[in-house]
C-alpha cells in the first residue's frame, strides 16, 4: 500500500476517533427554553396553549406548509387532547397534553416521526407578574449518540430556539389583542 494511502487512512481513523470521543462527552439530554412577558392575565393566555385548535394563531410551524395534514383526537382541550401533523416542510408527529394546571402549566408529550424519530417533553409555564404573565416555553429530551454527534455541529437550542422566540412573540401578540 502506498504511504500516501496509509497516511490518509490513518487521518480518517484518527478523525473518526476524535469525533467519537467528543460526542461521547456531550450531555445525555438537552433543554431549549425561552420566555417572554405578556401584557395579559394567565386566563387569557392559557386557552391559546391548552387547546391545539388555537395553535394556528401563534405556532411558528403552522404556517410552514398550507398543505399540512392535521388530526385532532380526544377532548377538545386539556388533559388527553391530541394533535397529529404530517407535512413535507414541518415533518410529522403527534402531541398529547399529559398534565394541566389551570392557568399555570401545560405539559405535552411530543413525538416526532419525521424527519427523524424523537420523543421530547414540551412545557409551558405561566406565572402572574402583576397585570402581566411571564410565559416560559421549554422542550427537553434525551440525546442518543447520533444526536450527540450532530450536536457537535448543531445545537438543539440554535435549531429551535429561534422558533420558540417567534412562537412566543406571536402568542404575545394574539393574547394582547384579545379583549
Amino acid at each position: 500500500m502506498p504511504p500516501v494511502l496509509i497516511i490518509c487512512a490513518t487521518l480518517v481513523v484518527l478523525a473518526v476517533a476524535i469525533v467519537m470521543v467528543l460526542a461521547s462527552r456531550q450531555p445525555d439530554s438537552f433543554e431549549v427554553r425561552r420566555s417572554t412577558v405578556i401584557n395579559a392575565p394567565p386566563s387569557r393566555i392559557f386557552p391559546l396553549i391548552d387547546d391545539f385548535h388555537n395553535w394556528s394563531h401563534w405556532s411558528p410551524w403552522e404556517a410552514l406548509d398550507p398543505a399540512m395534514a392535521r388530526q385532532f383526537e380526544g377532548p377538545e382541550a386539556g388533559l388527553g387532547a391530541t394533535y397529529g401533523w404530517d407535512s413535507k416542510k414541518a415533518g410529522a408527529g403527534k402531541m398529547v397534553i399529559t398534565e394541566v394546571r389551570q392557568d399555570q402549566l401545560v405539559l405535552i408529550d411530543l413525538g416526532f416521526t419525521k424527519p427523524f424519530k424523537a420523543n421530547n417533553i414540551a412545557r409551558f409555564e405561566l406565572v402572574p407578574e402583576g397585570p402581566n404573565t411571564a410565559v416560559t416555553w421549554s422542550m427537553t429530551g434525551k440525546s442518543p449518540f447520533i444526536s450527540k454527534v450532530m450536536g457537535l455541529m448543531f445545537s438543539m437550542d440554535k435549531m429551535v430556539g429561534g422558533d420558540f422566540e417567534k412562537g412566543l412573540a406571536a402568542l404575545k401578540n394574539k393574547a394582547e389583542r384579545i379583549a
